[in-house]
């Protein structure tokens, strides 16, 4: 046994120092007694129907946000309350009126959230608001006809059944991408996931008496950060603020004082080849050092065991603390109820090839340019993104799917050129976007099952049923927008602002990356060997060294996305660690259902929010704060 338990340290102490997860203080089980129901019976024709439902209204959701603002929230929370909501309804109406109804288990609300969350998560991945609508006649010429690069062949305006065609032959391979690696991201690195952990906290307490005991009374419409940074450990929240710091405090303003210098001064805030170029290609930089720092070793890391133990990966450590017992036979038991229902690698592994073999047929056929060899190329490297962005989504709860389907964006525009290299630039960042998005969105969904006591087998059913869904519903509730409202116009209230950014981005890769503001690719080496000496730093010194080491993904965040959540997140971490001063064992004990609570009732406050939007109605007090005048 020390072996095993040599190994689980080996995998899971660099990344995360903290003495209890977030998953450890959701004491879920409340008798021995539980009747588990099998994968097959968390899967029911009701929670389906319900999932399609819910999975409706969160497209339109998204769309609506996509097609205005451009930033989508997690709606986690939302979807496994109203799961909830629905069925429960439901069940009970069916009662009173003397039918004998099937008991509403967490499992099935587990399988119904994973199945929206799957559903609506099309509606952002498909690029409906971003690079399927900036290879649109309109917003071609919102760029301008003689703008250098952007030609007239690289249209191709929104059609149902192509964009449908183009949602199922990219969007099922994100699922098999990651699977084989579900019990070290869940059980190994201990990734807390914050809104899949909320998600799951959520059910437990609708399902269980002390999950209810715990979320009572902490449900409150308070900031989603602040509710992040209670759940995820002290060193992510710290690092998320070291990155702010570094990025908005001084990186930014010393760039800016460059500008006219290093690059033109009456540049567009979004224009890659201003300040923006810096901040989006610094972030991947540190985003890539790390992920792909963590991919080499968790590969390293398996075969060692594999060859020195042909068993199963060893990654859960026993301990017989008398004071904890009771919360280590809860998570034995959500251990082996998560490892009961394997799913083979050759399953995942066939059924990856097999979607990318007709994916890579497929595609040239919707997009000409973006020939077949490009697409089997995405496919390749697109498992190694996908393992970066699950990793960094476990940590901060930050899917940077757009980020990573940049990277696709511009090696393929700039691979292709002058013939077609905008169309299919725009294509390959779908193929990469889709498949990072849904294997984080699944791993997400897996944190969600292991806290609820789900199979895993259930949860991946689930989120292919959902795709499947989405790819339906997501292109028919965007056509609903397309034919009844101006789309993309200056003057329309659905600007989509992502559509003209996108296309800019594609036309920059034709260019070349030698048109990027000066410096900016020698930066982004600097900052990608600094990720992968802080990681190799963090594996080699003791553990009372390392745990004040900053994670450079955590970092990475602010720089792209910008410092207004870091405070929030510190201010989380601050309670936290306060809290445990004064009294240890309720810190462990609420936390995770005072996060709960502040994460949920942002969550659902969005739906009301949005549905409000939609049919315009405005608040009725606006407040606008700006500079004193000058006297």
């Amino acid at each position: 046994m020390g072996t095993v338990q040599t190994a689980a340290v080996e995998i899971s102490e660099p990344l995360l120092h903290h003495e209890e997860t977030a998953a450890e203080k959701i004491r879920s089980v409340d008798s021995e007694e539980e009747i588990i129901p099998e994968w097959k019976e968390q899967i029911t024709i009701r929670g389906l129907v319900v999932s399609a439902i819910l999975g409706t209204l969160f497209c339109i959701i998204t769309h609506k946000l996509n097609l205005t603002v451009g930033i989508i929230p997690s709606l986690n929370v939302a979807a496994g309350l109203l799961g909830f909501f629905f069925v429960k309804s439901w069940t009970g109406f069916l009662s009173k009126l003397g039918f004998s109804v099937r008991p509403f288990t967490r499992q099935e609300n587990t399988v119904i959230q994973t199945c929206v969350v799957a559903c609506y998560g099309l509606a952002f991945s498909g690029g409906f608001g971003s690079y399927l609508l900036s290879m649109d006649e309109k917003t071609y010429k919102l760029i301008g006809e003689d703008y250098p690069g952007n030609r007239a062949e690289d249209v191709k305006n929104p059609g149902l059944l192509w964009m449908m065609g183009f949602i199922f032959v990219v969007s099922f391979l994100g699922l098999f991408s990651l699977v084989p690696l579900r019990k070290v991201m869940v059980l190994g690195y201990k990734l807390t996931y914050p809104s899949g952990t909320a998600t799951a906290m959520l059910i437990n307490s609708f399902h269980t008496n002390t999950g209810a005991e715990l979320a009572g009374f902490y449900f409150d419409f308070s900031p989603t950060y602040v509710g992040c940074g209670l759940i995820c450990p002290h060193i992510v929240n710290c690092s998320v603020l070291f990155g702010a710091i570094i990025s908005w405090g001084f990186l930014w303003p010393f760039i800016s004082q460059r500008a006219g210098d290093w690059y033109p001064a009456d540049l567009g805030s979004n224009d890659f080849k201003g300040l923006y170029g810096y901040k989006v290609f610094i972030a991947i930089s540190l985003i890539l050092g790390d992920g792909l720092y963590n991919l080499i070793k968790i590969i390293l890391v398996t075969i060692k065991e594999i060859c020195s133990r042909p068993q199963n990966l060893p990654i859960v450590k026993e301990a017989s603390d008398g004071d904890n017992s009771q919360l280590l036979v809860e998570q034995k038991k959500r251990d082996e109820i998560f490892l009961k229902d394997r799913i083979p690698f050759w399953f995942a592994a066939s059924g990856y090839v097999g979607l990318a073999a007709i994916s890579t047929a497929a595609m040239p056929m919707i997009f000409p340019p973006l020939k077949w060899y490009l697409v089997l190329c995405s496919y390749i490297i697109a498992p190694a993104l996908a393992f970066c962005n699950s990793y960094g989504t476990g940590l901060t709860d930050w899917s940077l799917a757009s980020t990573y389907g940049k990277i696709g964006l511009f090696m393929i525009a700039s691979l292709v050129g002058n013939q077609g290299g905008v169309l299919a630039g725009l294509a390959a960042c779908g193929v990469m976007m889709s498949i990072v998005s849904t294997a984080a969105d699944l791993m997400q969904d897996f944190k969600t099952g292991y806290l609820t006591l789900s199979s895993a087998k259930s949860m991946f059913v689930s989120q292919l049923v959902g795709t499947a869904m989405g790819c339906i519903i997501a292109p028919l509730t965007f056509w609903l927008y397309w034919s009844a409202f101006d789309i993309g116009s200056p003057d329309s209230p659905y600007k989509a602002p992502y559509a003209v950014i996108y296309r800019e981005m594609a036309i920059l890769g034709v260019e070349g990356f030698s048109e990027l503001p000066k410096h900016c690719l020698a930066i982004c080496c600097g900052f990608f060997a600094a990720a992968l000496a802080i990681n190799l730093l963090r594996d080699v010194t003791p553990k009372k060294v390392s745990q004040f080491i900053p994670i450079p993904m955590a970092m990475a965040v602010p720089f792209y996305i910008g410092a207004y959540f870091a405070i929030d997140m510190f201010v989380g971490t601050v309670i936290l660690f306060v809290w445990e001063r004064i009294n240890r064992k309720d810190a462990e004990d609420y936390a995770g259902a005072v996060a709960s609570g502040l994460i949920c009732g942002d969550g659902i406050w969005t739906i009301p929010s949005a549905v409000l939007s939609i049919f315009r109605i405005n608040p009725p007090i606006c407040m606008y704060f700006g500079p004193s005048a000058s006297s």
